[in-house]
């Protein structure tokens, strides 16, 4: 089924449901009020019944012969009582003007149940309400009736059903007009935030949306919205910045396996001058596979390729592999690199992935520490939680740097304070090692974080503990 007929501005479907609302409301309230004032119309009526036999019962006059009478007054007048005096054995001994005027023929079938009850009779144009009850007047056995017809008490509910007939749809009117501008005016905002969110493109992702009231519902909407603008605007900088040193990190050994290529082509050379021009091109290659890899893992890290969760691993082992791996790098620079254990925490996760996490801090560590400095590995558990730290006496991290730190092919190169002329990042040079060790390292569900102690740095991973030490 085609639902072309909807409305299809928030505005005029708010308008709408606030017309619905107000229109049930108003029959409802309509339909109580006329409810009520029956009711209550219906009781006064009875209660003028009861008056009217009180008044019958005690205001009847004896005449000479020993006849009742009442007062009659106006018989076309509203307030003139309807009145049948009968004897117990059904003869009609008084009646007034309007009783004759309005004659009811049920009235003498009523008799035999005259116990004080409202008897309504059909009559035109309306209803007749008739009270019969026995009493004595003057030592005489009589029964009373007395009646009114319903025929006003419904012109007066008829004239309120029709005032609230027509006051109804003026009500919902102008609700309708005013739900219509109190959601234009409440909905402003909504429209003066769309125009300026058209305006925002990927090459203006520096501006804002306004905020009227950043307490409001629309101001919180608005305040999440310009916070997801920064967001993006950060990674699409960081995205920028990202393809330009890729494009340079792979244009680099590019530029060098051509540049070698075309030199030996330019004379004859002998075997082993070509020997060695190849063996440099291939280290080429081998730096641009080399970088290609981290560049995969990477891929990995934002696609959400998370490790799963395997076999307890020992961190003081993992901790031994791994300094063992790269000793000759600290041995060729006179580095001290040591595995301190406190205790023997274990963890669970993927082994693999954890330890190129290590490898990359061990050996940054390793490159970024002076010739003669210490490189330590610290092993130890804390609060439930299972944490390698790889301590160096290096310069460390200039702090304005320190924030960028895992970010990849981020680079300080040539900072004289960090004391380095390369790649603060690591990773064979290409700025991405610290970013691999942060993602493999969350992969495992742990934090990676950076400390700077005077002028050595420390970097401590945390892990969930596997529950229990292993044996020392």
């Amino acid at each position: 089924m085609s639902a072309d007929w909807l409305p299809r501005t928030l505005r005029v479907r708010l308008t709408a449901w606030h017309v619905a609302v107000m229109v049930v409301v108003l029959a409802m309230y309509a339909a109580v009020v006329l409810l009520l004032v029956t009711r209550n119309a219906s009781r006064a009526l009875d209660a003028r019944l009861f008056s009217d036999f009180r008044w019958a019962a005690g205001m009847a006059e004896h005449g000479p012969d020993g006849s009742l009478s009442w007062f009659d007054g106006d018989p076309w007048s509203e307030e003139s009582p309807w009145l049948q005096v009968w004897t117990p054995g059904g003869t009609l001994i008084y009646r007034t003007a309007v009783a004759r005027r309005l004659p009811v023929p049920e009235s003498e079938e009523l008799l035999d149940n005259a116990d004080g009850r409202i008897v309504s009779v059909a009559s035109e144009p309306a209803p007749f309400r008739i009270l019969g009850r026995r009493t004595v007047i003057g030592a005489e056995p009589v029964v009373v009736q007395v009646g009114r017809s319903e025929a006003l008490m419904r012109q007066e509910v008829g004239e309120l059903a029709l005032v609230l007939l027509l006051g109804l749809p003026l009500s919902v009117a102008a609700a309708g007009f005013g739900g219509y501008y109190l959601a234009r005016g409440a909905l402003a905002p909504i429209s003066t935030m769309t125009e300026r969110a058209r305006a925002i493109t990927a090459s203006r992702l520096g501006e804002r949306l306004p905020i009227e009231n950043p307490d409001d519902e629309l101001g919180r909407l608005a305040t999440v919205f310009n916070e997801t603008l920064g967001r993006l605007d950060s990674s699409f900088t960081q995205m920028r910045r990202f393809t330009a040193n890729v494009s340079h990190e792979l244009r680099t050994p590019l530029t060098a396996i051509r540049s070698v290529g075309e030199v030996a082509l330019r004379e004859p050379r002998d075997a082993s001058s070509y020997r060695a021009v190849v063996e440099s091109m291939l280290e080429e290659a081998d730096r641009l596979s080399g970088l290609v890899d981290r560049l995969l893992t990477v891929s990995r890290a934002d696609s959400g390729d998370r490790a799963r969760a395997g076999d307890a691993i020992d961190l003081a082992e993992l901790a031994d592999n791994v300094t063992a791996h790269l000793g000759v790098l600290a041995e060729e620079k006179e580095q001290a690199l040591a595995v301190v254990r406190d205790g023997r925490p274990t963890c669970r996760g993927d082994r693999i992935v954890l330890r190129q996490a290590l490898i990359n801090l061990v050996d940054n560590a390793i490159k970024y520490t002076p010739a003669g400095g210490e490189i330590e590995v610290r092993v130890s558990a804390s609060n439930g939680s299972a944490v390698l730290e790889v301590m160096d006496t290096g310069p460390g991290v200039p702090e304005q740097h320190a924030p960028y730190l895992f970010d990849r092919l981020y680079r300080v190169a040539g900072s004289v304070e960090a004391g380095i002329d390369g790649e603060l990042n690591g990773g064979g040079g290409a700025g991405l090692g610290l970013a691999i060790a942060r993602w493999a390292v969350e992969a495992n569900r742990g934090r990676l974080s950076y400390e700077r102690e005077g002028r050595g740095t420390t970097f401590r991973i945390t892990l969930p503990g596997g529950g229990h030490d292993a044996a020392a």
